[in-house]
């Protein structure tokens, strides 16, 4: 029976290991203090700062984009999980439609013959077309904009942030190597340790030091080029975040076409305005506006009126002797239901005759004609007349 083995090469492995080793001790002496350290220039670490920054806030503007797309996070989560095992999202329905099927229902169960029931399908019918302006939003902003953001996070932004691990590792070897020869420089002129002499030793540092350094710079450079390209991705951006502006002015601009024609439509069968009723009277509750202007005088009357001042003196008079009346149809209905009311209560009256004076009798003897007299109204019988 025959077994593969992988191929390990030991001495590769041996290589590694003693590299990862001497990162870790050149890390832990920076930490602590104890050794220097090589400091990238200014505008590589500008570039570095950008590139952060943007990872942050793209990350961000991501994520906040699919919160108001899919406000439900369970339904965010299923979508992410059928993107990861290359299946087609599930075709669920929004709020808004939910909220259509309802009311289509409502009315349909109350009488699309019933005013209440028909508006209520109709209703449910916009609420449908606005279901579906939002289901268009979603789907072309997700690829307009958070989908070409999400494919810089996944592939550029994950490239730049492996070449920037890679260049810290070469830093780190070049540190270590600088450590070395260092110390290799100082143990010049020092006995021969383990067969190996001081100035080999320093042969064999100095020339890592100079592999070190050349990783280093390569390196260096192709991460500098990554953190460029960076402004021309943002350029990229631009260019979505002016086509979700456009998909989000499309969308309400839909959903106001919408809303206009219901209304439309709704006005057409709009009921009239309630009436409150006080002593059987109906009494229009509507704007108040309304009433002043219906009771007020029109312009047209109000210049004739100036022009002729025997005429607005009996226009004058009218009005005044509408308001007398009004006043005295009022005093009339409680003096009215002030008899009633009292003749619902004989045996009260029965029992408090024998105690009124005769005064008071005489009070009660008049009728509401002259009672009227008594509150010093004013008006023109001949007005009265002619309205």
């Amino acid at each position: 029976m025959n077994i593969h083995l992988p191929n390990f090469n030991v001495k590769n492995l041996v290589k590694e290991a003693g590299s990862t080793l001497s990162r870790v001790v050149q890390l832990t002496e920076e930490k602590l203090g104890t050794t220097e350290r090589t400091e990238y220039d200014t505008e590589f670490s500008d570039l570095a700062d950008r590139a952060d920054v943007t990872k942050v806030w793209t990350e961000k503007m991501v994520k906040n984009v699919e919160s108001v797309l899919v406000p439900n996070p369970q339904n965010r989560v299923e979508d992410f999980i059928f993107e990861k095992i290359d299946k087609s999202k599930p075709q669920r329905l929004s709020n808004l439609e939910h909220l259509a099927l309802d009311m289509i229902e409502a009315g349909a169960d109350f009488g699309q013959d019933k005013p209440y029931g028909q508006t209520l399908v109709k209703v449910g019918q916009a609420e449908q077309r606005l279901g579906k302006c939002e289901r268009d939003f979603i789907a072309s902003t997700s690829i307009c904009f958070t989908t070409p953001l999400r494919k810089f996070l996944d592939g550029e932004m994950k490239n730049i942030t492996k070449e920037r691990s890679t260049l810290e590792s070469k830093r780190l070897d070049l540190d270590a190597c600088k450590g070395r020869v260092k110390k290799a420089r100082s143990m010049l002129g020092q006995q021969a340790k383990d067969g190996v002499s001081p100035e080999a030793v320093l042969e064999q540092a100095e020339r890592d030091l100079r592999v070190a350094q050349s990783e280093f710079d390569r390196q260096s450079e192709i991460t500098k080029s990554l953190l460029e390209g960076i402004e021309t991705s943002q350029a990229s951006h631009l260019r979505h975040l002016h086509a979700f502006v456009e998909t989000q002015v499309r969308y309400y601009k839909q959903c106001t076409d919408v809303m206009n024609q219901l209304q439309k439509e709704l006005a057409k069968n709009r009921p009239g305005q309630p009436l409150l009723r006080i002593n059987s009277e109906d009494i229009d509750t509507g704007p108040p506006n309304a009433n002043r202007a219906s009771s007020s005088t029109s312009p047209s009357i109000q210049s004739s009126s100036i022009d002729n001042p025997s005429k607005h003196n009996q226009i004058k008079t009218i009005s005044n002797a509408k308001d007398d009346v009004v006043a005295s149809k009022s005093l009339a209905s409680y003096c009215q239901y002030d008899s009633v009311d009292l003749e619902s209560l004989d045996t009260v009256e029965d029992n408090d005759s024998r105690n009124r004076t005769p005064a008071m009798t005489a009070v009660d003897s008049r009728n509401p004609s002259k009672i009227l007299d008594e509150f010093d109204l004013e008006y023109d019988t001949t007005a009265i007349t002619s309205i």
